[in-house]
C-alpha cells in the first residue's frame, strides 16, 4: 500500500450520475512509484477481481481504487472479500495498448487515433476524429501555457487523455445512460470523473450535414466549421476537454469538493469558439457572448454568493444555465482583475482531499481568504464589468 495514501473517515454515499456540468477535479500525479493491490469484491453479479492502486482508504475499510485504464472505483467495505498487496509497481500501457483496452469495452466498429497527448476512440469518420484530436492538442498546449504564465504550477498529464466519440446520438445516448441516467438525452458531451474520459458524438450529423469526407485538402475542417452545429460543437468539445485537462494536470483532484463555480467557470472561460477559422478555436478568455447575455438577462442580487456557497443551482432543474453564466462572469472578472488571488484560490482547492466535503461556511471562508472580500462585495464589480463587456466587440 502506498505510503502517500490518506485515510479518511467513513465514505459518504457517492452519487456519480454526472453530466457535463457536474465536474470535480483530479488526483495530482504521484510523487513516487505506485504500488498495486488485488481486491476480490462481491457484487450483484457475484465475485470479481480488481487490480489497481488504492488512492484513499477510509477508516471503515472502504477504498478508492484507480484501475489500469484510469477509472476510479469506490469499493464499500462490505463488498470487499479479500485484499492482497502485489509485489510490483504499476505498469503503464502504451497509448495503443490503452486504446485497445478501451475498445474492448465499446461496441464493435470503433477505431483508435493516437496523438501526442490523446487517445481518441471513435466510430465516426477518421477525418472528424483527427480534427477533434487536433483541437484537443491546441487546447492542451494553450491551457498549460496560460496557467504557467499566471503563476500556477501545472504538470503535463502523466498518461494519455481518453476521448470517446460515437458516430450518432442514438448510440451515444445508449452508452451515456450508464453514466448520466435520464439526463443522457439532454447532454451532448460530458467528462466523467470516475472514468476520466470525455464522451461525445459526431455533432455534424445532427442537422443533416454530410459528415466530413476529407476528399480534398482542408475539406474536412472546412466542412465541419460550415455546419450549423459548429458553434455548439466547438464549445462542447473545448468545455469538456478543459475539465479533463484541469483534472489531470494537478490543478484539481477527482472526487474532491472543488466548487462547481470554479470548475465550470474555468471551462466556460476557455470554451468560446473561433467560427471564422477552420481550426475552430485558439483564444482564451474571449468574450463568451451566450454566457454574457445570459448573465445580464438573468442576474439577480445574491447570485454570486449563492454559487460560491453551494453547487445547488448548477444541479437544479430550474435555470441551471443561469449558474453557468454567473460562473463565467465571476471567473472572467477575477482572472482579469485578481489573477494572483485567483491562482491562490485554485491552489487552495487543489489541496482538498478526495471524498471529503466542505460546508457553505467553509466555501465562503475559502473565497474571502483568497480574494480579501466577500462574494457579495465582489458581485457589484462583476455586474459593472459585464455591462462594460457587453458594449465591446467579441474577440
Amino acid at each position: 500500500m502506498s505510503p502517500r495514501m490518506p485515510r479518511l473517515p467513513v465514505f459518504p454515499a457517492v452519487a456519480v450520475a454526472l453530466a457535463g456540468w457536474l465536474v470535480f477535479a483530479a488526483e495530482a500525479p504521484p510523487d513516487s512509484p505506485a504500488t498495486l493491490e488485488r481486491l476480490t469484491v462481491r457484487g450483484t453479479a457475484g465475485l470479481r477481481t480488481l487490480e489497481g492502486e488504492v488512492l484513499v482508504e477510509a477508516v471503515d475499510g472502504g477504498v478508492l481504487l484507480e484501475l489500469p485504464d484510469e477509472r476510479y472505483e469506490v469499493v464499500q467495505p462490505a463488498a470487499i472479500v479479500s485484499r492482497e498487496q502485489l509485489d510490483e509497481e504499476r505498469g503503464t500501457d502504451t497509448p495503443r495498448e490503452l486504446g485497445q483496452r478501451i475498445l474492448a469495452e465499446l461496441p464493435p466498429g470503433f477505431s483508435v487515433h493516437v496523438t501526442k497527448h490523446y487517445v481518441v476512440c471513435f466510430d465516426t469518420s477518421r477525418d472528424y476524429a483527427k480534427w477533434c484530436a487536433a483541437l484537443f492538442e491546441r487546447l492542451h498546449d494553450a491551457f498549460g501555457n496560460f496557467w504557467t504564465k499566471a503563476g500556477l504550477e501545472v504538470v503535463d498529464p502523466p498518461r494519455p487523455l481518453v476521448v470517446v466519440i460515437f458516430a450518432d446520438r442514438e448510440a451515444y445516448e445508449a452508452h451515456a445512460a450508464r453514466d448520466l441516467g435520464a439526463a443522457a438525452d439532454r447532454v451532448v458531451g460530458y467528462y466523467n470523473l470516475l472514468s476520466n474520459r470525455v464522451t461525445t458524438f459526431d455533432l455534424t450529423g445532427t442537422d443533416g450535414v454530410m459528415r466530413p469526407s476529407g476528399s480534398q485538402r482542408g475539406g474536412a475542417a472546412a466542412q465541419i466549421m460550415t455546419s450549423p452545429a459548429a458553434a455548439g460543437l466547438v464549445s462542447t468539445l473545448v468545455h469538456e476537454a478543459t475539465h479533463q485537462m484541469a483534472f489531470n494536470c494537478g490543478m484539481h483532484r477527482r472526487l474532491a469538493p472543488v466548487p462547481l463555480w470554479l470548475s465550470e467557470g474555468i471551462a466556460t472561460y476557455f470554451e468560446t469558439p473561433e467560427l471564422d477559422s477552420d481550426r475552430g478555436w485558439r483564444g482564451i478568455g474571449a468574450i463568451n457572448r451566450p454566457r454574457l447575455d445570459q448573465f445580464l438577462t438573468a442576474h439577480r442580487p445574491g447570485d454570486i454568493a449563492a454559487i460560491v456557497a453551494s453547487d445547488d443551482r448548477f444541479r437544479s432543474t430550474e435555470a441551471p444555465l443561469d449558474a453557468y453564466a454567473a460562473a463565467w462572469a465571476l471567473t472572467r472578472h477575477l482572472v482579469d482583475t485578481r489573477k494572483r488571488a485567483f491562482v491562490d484560490y485554485v491552489r487552495l482547492q487543489a489541496a482538498k482531499q478526495p471524498l471529503t466535503d466542505d460546508s457553505p461556511e467553509e466555501r465562503l471562508r475559502d473565497f474571502e481568504t483568497a480574494f480579501g472580500a466577500s462574494p457579495t462585495e465582489i458581485e457589484v464589480d462583476v455586474v459593472k464589468a459585464m455591462a462594460r463587456l457587453a458594449s465591446r466587440p467579441a474577440r
